[in-house]
């Protein structure tokens, strides 16, 4: 087996708009974890748990129909039917509690500023229309994260999305095995770069 040197995660993209998430947390780290989720997929379906719920937030999901706000103590049977669970509690002993519950369930959760208690970060995203990168620092520096998500965002040219739609159709009126589309397209991006001077 090979040995992993650097960072060990495994990038993923979900489809939130077909899953169900669990916010517990209502305050200001609750709604920056809503704002990452809801500013990548607009039509997830978001459930928000949390004794209080501020004003910030329910301002925030005022235009979000999929929204369900929950003014209360965490429950157990929060869990029932979710798919994602994200923490934004300053409890221990509750961001233990719901650790615990998810693993027994399968579930995967972030808890906000406890890497040790994460199955998966929310990194830092770059979108250009239809493309989109997301950034991750394992944990070691967010500073550094959000700084390259602005080099990266100062970089790209607004034009990219309709490169990636031309590349789009140029896909689908190319011909042969899966092997000759790769090469065209790489020769075609290759010179679409060279012109650009990327």
């Amino acid at each position: 087996m090979k040995e992993i040197t650097g960072n060990p995660l495994f990038p993923v993209f979900l489809q939130l708009n077909e899953l169900h998430v669990l916010l517990v947390g209502g305050g200001k780290v609750g709604l920056e974890k809503l704002t990452a989720l809801l500013e990548n997929s607009p039509k997830a379906t978001v459930t928000i748990v949390a004794r209080e719920i501020s004003a910030d937030v329910r301002h925030y999901v005022a235009n979000y129909p999929r929204i369900q706000l929950l003014e209360r103590a965490f429950e157990e049977t929060d869990l029932n039917g979710v798919d994602l669970v994200v923490v934004a509690s300053n409890n221990p002993e509750l961001n233990l509690r719901i650790r615990k519950e998810c693993r027994s369930r399968h579930l995967l959760i972030n808890v906000a500023d406890k890497p040790d208690l994460c199955d998966f970060y929310l990194g830092s995203i770059v979108k250009k229309g239809n493309l989109k990168l997301g950034i991750s620092t394992n944990g070691k520096s967010p500073t550094i994260a959000k700084r390259m998500k602005e080099l990266l965002n100062e970089a790209l040219p607004e034009e990219i999305d309709e490169t990636l739609t031309y590349m789009s159709q140029l896909r689908d009126l190319l011909k042969g095995d899966f092997n000759d589309k790769v090469k065209a397209l790489n020769a075609h991006t290759a010179s679409l770069l060279s012109k650009e001077g990327i």
